[in-house]
């Protein structure tokens, strides 16, 4: 006796996309990286709204043509200064 497999075939049943990190169905937004806004401010009032928002992060201020490391890390926000103090880029995790 030779045995069977019903298979259902991939038309009854909806596909559903994948996410990682989010439940599907939830109304919460993925938590912020990047913070493309803050150019512009100067590095207290930047701090400030980073903080706000990842209050556990720590604040890098990093001055015009200043060497960093290259090693990311979950738990930094730096804060690129240009010639004027002002953030000169979007802060970001890492």
């Amino acid at each position: 006796m030779a045995d069977t497999q019903e298979t259902e075939s991939s038309g009854d049943q909806p596909v559903l996309p994948r996410t990682y990190g989010v439940l599907l169905g939830s109304d919460t937004a993925p938590p912020k990286m990047e913070w493309p806004e803050l150019v512009g401010l100067t590095p207290d009032e930047a701090e400030k709204k980073i903080k706000e928002d990842k209050p556990r992060v720590q604040i890098q201020v990093v001055q015009p043509n200043s060497f960093v490391t290259m090693d990311f890390n979950q738990g930094r926000v730096r804060l690129f200064l240009d010639t004027s103090g002002k953030v000169e880029r979007p802060p970001r995790i890492g």
